[in-house]
């Protein structure tokens, strides 16, 4: 059954939702580009914002063959760690899912979703009798059945998953991918100057505790009993280059970014598609429930608003709703424009129709604990993939 034909937006009905989850012949991606702003633009959308910065690069700044500049303001990994906690106890989408705590010792205890491999992560594994229930998900989705994860972890199959320290080496990709970059964009650099007592010393004590740090092989400006200026960053770029100071090395002051600030969500519908239940026909039903689940999942995730305070010396607004520009990507001709406006209770309503085949089967008690012993035996476990994945 082809996807609506219209013009201008459409409105997301059931139908729809059941194109976008069933159908085969249905859109393979959606994808919303959203204008965000910093709260200092005003009367323009000029704006100064701090990126994330990463070991020996500092921001991540891509030039373009036009010459302007690029800046990732948060990541992939970023963006699924901002999503998912709207679904732990006290979020707006905790009802949808099963809320499974781990007890680490007799002050903490964590949700599966501050884990940042969540069904999969090391802290599960260490965890026997939830252990148990995971390695018995992973099997079944290796062997193609989605039903067991969507009963127990279903954002483990929403924000992407690899069972890397279990038996199976399952990896499945993310349903919903966020990203948000900056365009044409100017580096800033900042200086500061910590001002000590130091001044106010006489002679005779600044020679007695330069001698003192001598002897202990300190610093005097480390313990703040110096002056230090904030000019250069620690990095392995040298602080001067051809006789001058390098501002390479210069410590950060944010970016001006003179274009838009964008934040663009991909749902991936054929990946989507790909997961099926423990019914083995083609269309079946529990196949067809596992993917209306997962896709009301995705949709409440990627359309709800949440604070954009990303950082310290970042935070952003939303713009105006109709610079929210969802589309419907058919497989082959022009994308299809959507309106998500108002469609967040018709999403939920089919979200919670689907969830009544998983409910029963959540975890009876979802309270575990965590192993040392456990842990210890994970330590000296030979697995096939050493490498650790991403988080996020």
């Amino acid at each position: 059954m082809p996807e609506q034909q219209a013009t201008g937006s459409i409105p997301v009905t059931q139908e729809l939702l059941d194109q976008w989850a069933i159908d085969s012949e249905g859109a393979v991606a959606l994808h919303l580009k959203q204008k965000l702003l910093p709260v200092e633009a005003i009367e323009s959308d000029r704006g100064t914002v701090f990126p994330p910065t990463y070991a020996d690069i500092g921001y991540n700044i891509d030039p373009l063959s036009d010459g302007t500049k690029v800046a990732t303001i948060d990541s992939v990994g970023s963006q699924a760690n901002r999503m998912e906690p709207l679904f732990c106890e006290g979020g707006p989408l905790a009802d949808l899912v099963p809320q499974i705590k781990i007890k680490i010792n007799n002050g903490t205890t964590v949700s599966i979703f501050d884990l940042p491999h969540r069904a999969a992560d090391a802290t599960v594994q260490c965890s026997p009798d939830l252990a148990s229930l995971a390695a018995d998900a992973f099997r079944e989705l290796k062997q193609g059945n989605a039903a067991l994860l969507c009963a127990l972890a279903p954002t483990s199959l929403v924000f992407g998953v690899w069972d890397s320290r279990g038996g199976t080496g399952e990896k499945r990709p993310r349903l919903v991918r966020s990203l948000i970059r900056a365009w044409d964009v100017e580096v800033l650099h900042a200086a500061a100057q910590f001002t000590s007592v130091w001044k106010k010393l006489d002679e005779a004590q600044q020679m007695d505790l330069k001698k003192e740090a001598d002897k202990k092989r300190v610093d005097l400006s480390v313990k703040g009993l110096q002056d230090a200026p904030a000019t250069f960053r620690k990095t392995k770029i040298p602080t001067n280059r051809d006789g001058a100071p390098n501002p390479d090395a210069r410590v950060l002051g944010g970016v001006l970014v003179k274009g838009r600030i964008e934040r663009e969500v991909t749902v991936n519908l054929l990946a989507l598609r790909g997961l099926r239940g423990g019914d083995k026909e083609k269309g079946g039903a529990e196949s067809n429930y596992v993917r209306q689940y997962l896709l009301g999942l995705t949709l409440l995730a990627a359309t709800q608003q949440m604070d954009l305070f990303l950082r310290e010396g970042c935070l952003l607004r939303y713009a105006r709703t109709d610079d929210d520009l969802w589309y419907a990507l058919p497989r082959r001709g022009d994308p299809r424009r959507i309106n998500f406006a108002n469609a967040h209770e018709v999403i939920r309503a089919y979200t919670v129709d689907a969830l009544r085949h998983f409910k029963d089967k959540w975890p009876k008690n979802p309270n575990y604990e965590f192993n040392i012993a456990k842990a210890k035996e994970l330590l000296a476990k030979k697995g096939e993939q050493e490498e650790t994945p991403a988080a996020g």
